[in-house]
């Protein structure tokens, strides 16, 4: 028996809980970091919060007696990402980063690649509305924008105030259609839309929003590659767990 510590978080990791949950020789064992409070259920047992740095996540593999890890975070997980490969390969631990491919533009897009959210603040002509997709932790990089009015969307309702007294958050949870989120953008008036490159197709359905509507992007370049091993699709890593 092989037991298999899924660092969960996307959509891939949620497939990846289904097919390891039958998967015969294997015991899996999944982890969320919290960042949604009622997250649905995945198909493995589950543990939620942060393991406590590095040397909480490396007693944890003691103790649960994993022998390979499979990361499914998201692609802006850098800091996850780069501390389990480092412990996994220090250990000798086999590793596996499932990693979606990242979005490109196309015909019809009004894109602009930058490099974090600080460049976003420079891009901005003011005044201006801004549809903020990068999660509320960002939220701080912001604070130049105090000439615009910001909305920032997240799935739980929010514990605190938005930071700022230009802005607001909007509840929802995904997946979004186009219609609907080109009727959003538009009943908002947003000017333009902030986005970290995730890349997925459940999630793209604000990209193609904008395009259908003619509304500016910037995206967000995603974090240096960690160096790990990695994959694109959930195929490739199950093809993975079978030949452990």
């Amino acid at each position: 028996m092989t037991t298999v510590l899924l660092l969960a978080g996307t959509a891939e990791a949620r497939m990846l809980a289904a097919a390891m949950a039958d998967m015969p020789g294997v015991r899996g064992i999944a982890s969320l970091a919290g960042a949604t409070r009622h997250p649905e259920p995945l198909a493995l047992p589950t543990r939620i919060g942060g393991f406590g740095g590095d040397a909480g996540f490396a007693a944890f593999l003691d103790a649960q007696g994993i022998d390979a890890v499979l990361d499914a975070t998201h692609p802006f997980a850098a800091r996850i990402s780069a501390r389990s490969w480092a412990i996994c390969r220090d250990r000798g631990l086999p590793y596996l980063q499932v990693l979606r491919p990242a979005w490109h533009p196309g015909l019809g897009d009004r894109w602009t690649m930058i490099a974090d959210e600080a460049e976003a603040t420079r891009h901005i002509r003011r005044p201006a509305t801004v549809f903020l997709a990068t999660g509320r932790q960002t939220l701080a990089h912001f604070a130049a924008l105090s000439d615009c009015r910001l909305y920032c969307r997240q799935i739980d309702a929010p514990e605190v105030p938005f930071p700022f007294a230009n802005g607001a958050f909007l509840i929802g949870r995904p997946p979004f259609s186009v219609p609907d989120e080109a009727a959003l953008f538009s009943r908002l008036k947003i000017d333009w839309l902030v986005v970290k490159n995730a890349g997925g197709q459940p999630s793209r359905s604000k990209l193609d929003a904008a395009r259908q509507i003619g509304l500016p992007v910037l995206m967000i370049a995603r974090p240096s590659a960690t160096g790990a091993p990695e994959v694109e699709t959930v195929a490739a890593a199950l093809q993975w767990l079978r030949q452990r």
